[in-house]
């Protein structure tokens, strides 16, 4: 780059390359992470326990199909082989790609309202509960726009072999026959009340990870007498960092009311007698009596189900998202402006 600063990109450009580089973002970590994504769905739609130590209580004559996280592996793998990691993936690809690119869009727009600016350097002097906000906000508005891919995508994920709904199509036609359009929308509420704790802890942490990140880098590079003037670019690995840390602490913070999302998604719909009881249509009133129900027929283990693969999922998905996020922003920056 020149040393005469390039104009800041128009507000049209500044959306498209939001968007675009969101949406590459999402594809890239929805692929690479999907097997833990279809391991932690089987676990949380399952009604009986999951965990080896819950099914030693005498009062708990429940035998499941999915138990612990090796065995489970190995379960999907015999049975439905190494494209049974990837159940759900057309969809949860429709659904990522647009939620990221709304996502990111959103986020970058409350920013740069907030700051009087969209250059990304006066976005990391926004305020942490600023940036909470921004990510709350824009959590909502992506959920919003892709929410019935999301539901396809645990529909298709939860079934194992044989296959109660064999393609996306099939899964669509059968739920708006059985609950209507609004059952495309089933889950949405905890969903949003989800979204607003999980995206303000991920992209806020994130923020203040990266803030920490650069005052860290400031103090090592003026210590140096190489150095004369520090810079406050952060490397690849950092972001990698950053990413894992936001991750994993907004998805310990909000497991338990994506469990009740998962268990309002696949209610009253078919599942093989072999993979466990299924949920009854209007099981739960609502977020609350999910949780409540859950938490006294299945214990708090139920409401953390999948806890294990959505941990080792969330740190990786959210570094390789944030990563793959800024990489593809500066290309399509220095490409399109």
């Amino acid at each position: 780059m020149s040393g005469t600063e390039l104009e800041e990109p128009g507000q049209l450009k500044r959306a498209v390359i939001d968007a675009s580089a969101g949406a590459v973002a999402g594809a890239i970590s929805r692929m690479v992470t999907s097997p833990l994504d279809v391991i932690k769905i089987r676990f949380q739609v399952q009604l009986e326990p999951t965990a080896s130590w819950a099914l030693t209580k005498k009062d708990s004559p429940l035998k499941p199909k999915y138990n612990g996280l090796f065995r489970t592996t190995k379960d999907i793998f015999r049975e439905e082989g190494l494209s049974g990691f990837w159940r759900g993936n057309v969809p949860a690809l429709l659904m990522v790609v647009p939620y990221t690119s709304i996502q990111f869009a959103v986020l970058h727009k409350v920013k740069s309202l907030a700051a009087g600016s969209s250059k990304a350097e006066n976005h990391a002097q926004l305020s942490p509960y600023l940036s909470y906000i921004s990510g709350a906000l824009a959590g909502c508005a992506a959920t919003v726009g892709s929410y019935p891919f999301d539901l396809l995508r645990t529909v298709l994920a939860s079934q194992g072999e044989p296959k109660v709904y064999p393609n996306m199509r099939s899964a669509f036609l059968s739920i708006v026959k059985t609950r209507g359009v609004k059952g495309l929308y089933a889950g949405l509420s905890p969903t949003l009340i989800e979204i607003i704790p999980y995206a303000g802890l991920q992209f806020g942490t994130y923020d203040t990870f990266k803030r920490w990140s650069m005052v860290y880098n400031k103090r090592y590079q003026s210590s140096s007498s190489s150095s004369t003037n520090p810079s406050d670019s952060l490397s690849s690995f950092q972001l990698f960092l950053c990413g894992l840390a936001s991750g994993t602490v907004s998805k310990l913070v909000c497991h338990p009311l994506d469990v009740v999302k998962k268990r309002f998604q696949v209610e009253g719909l078919e599942r093989h007698p072999k993979y466990g009881a299924r949920v009854e249509l209007n099981a739960y009133k609502n977020m609350f009596d999910g949780l409540g129900q859950i938490l006294r027929s299945e214990g708090w283990h139920g409401l953390y189900k999948g806890i294990v693969p959505s941990t080792i999922k969330a740190a990786p998905a959210g570094a390789v998202t944030f990563v793959a996020y800024e990489l593809a922003s500066d290309w399509f920056e220095a490409n399109l402006t």
